[in-house]
């Protein structure tokens, strides 16, 4: 592993002339810049490719353009601009972070590492993003790009996660630079989505070729020692009620995955839904995949000529199909109702 202080080596400038000729500044969330669209761009971009991001943090900001029309927005709103995009939690994580800075900050966002911390889906990574990105303060990073791009160059050989996440963090404070920072943040976050890749990296095109340890030696990625888990199966049934020109659905409110969400009833019977007679029933199978989690959801599609009222507690609301997308709702059951 190269030794940075020893070898008096100083990465940030190259990573800096790189991406001043060779970024990707034509990206959304790098024109305009504001800690509220950094912030909202960060997080869309945890866990989720920029291509996939990009015309999510369009609508969002289209509906949304200040941290002041946030702060109107309700959780329903702002999860209805997420669907499709997985990952909900980040999305609930917004709402509560702009209902802590509207309660408690005065409705401004923080200027501060700490207290960017201290709001909801913000961790030291995020943080340090901010920071770097929106008010130019030294402060290193370390999401999966990053980790990547300093692992291999300076030959990271640790396979236990808590000591190899220790030593990039101590490296990446080590090489971050107090000049240039917004440059160099961005720089080093496109050398490892469009160079240092993790198949196939282009050693020839990287501004880091003639210092790096793995320079054209790329090793195969260490097997890092973790439980191997097989993912589950869930079954899931639904009975889904629709008229014409409305569907019935119900909000989730379990501690799982889509709480939140807007779905089809899981619970017929209690939701007396079969007390209305349908005039035409047909099924519908459909295998979902989630990070943690395959679902195979059996949904019962009951057709009616009127919406009729629902006896129960349950949060619901019988949504008109030209509304679909002001409500949040996972990407398959949103494909159906489409068909429907």
């Amino acid at each position: 592993m190269i030794n940075l202080q020893k070898n008096n080596i100083d990465i940030g400038n190259y990573i800096v002339d790189w991406y001043l000729h060779a970024g990707r500044q034509d990206l959304p969330w790098r024109n305009n810049i504001s800690p509220y669209r950094v912030w909202i761009s960060e997080i869309m971009l945890q866990q989720t490719q920029v291509k996939t991001v990009i015309p999510y943090y369009k609508r969002f900001l289209r509906k949304f353009p200040t941290l002041d029309s946030l702060m109107v927005a309700t959780e329903d709103e702002i999860i209805a601009l997420w669907s499709g995009l997985g990952f909900y939690r980040r999305a609930k994580n917004i709402f509560k972070a702009k209902e802590k800075i509207r309660l408690e900050l005065n409705g401004k966002f923080p200027k501060d590492f700490e207290e960017l911390k201290l709001l909801p889906g913000i961790g030291e990574s995020t943080a340090g993003a901010i920071m770097s990105i929106a008010y130019k303060k030294s402060y290193p990073i370390l999401d999966a790009n990053v980790k990547r791009v300093l692992s291999r160059f300076a030959k990271v050989k640790e396979t236990s996660l808590s000591k190899r996440d220790k030593k990039l963090w101590e490296i990446s404070s080590n090489v971050t630079p107090k000049s240039d920072i917004f440059e160099y943040t961005q720089g080093i976050m496109d050398l490892g989505a469009t160079i240092c890749t993790t198949k196939d990296p282009n050693c020839l095109q990287c501004p880091l070729n003639e210092i790096c340890a793995s320079s054209y030696n790329v090793e195969a990625p260490k097997k890092i020692s973790k439980v191997v888990k097989i993912k589950p199966v869930r079954e899931l049934d639904f009975t889904l009620a629709y008229t014409n020109k409305h569907i019935l659905l119900f909000k989730r409110n379990q501690e799982t995955f889509w709480e939140g969400l807007w779905l089809p009833s899981e619970d017929p019977k209690s939701h007396n839904i079969y007390n209305s007679k349908s005039v035409k029933q047909h099924n519908v199978n459909v295998h979902h995949k989630l990070t943690h989690l395959d679902l195979n959801l059996n949904i019962n599609l009951l057709s009616y000529n009127n919406i009729f009222k629902v006896k129960t507690n349950a949060e619901h609301c019988w949504i008109k199909k030209t509304q679909i997308d002001s409500f949040g709702m996972p990407a398959p059951i949103k494909k159906i109702i489409s068909t429907l």
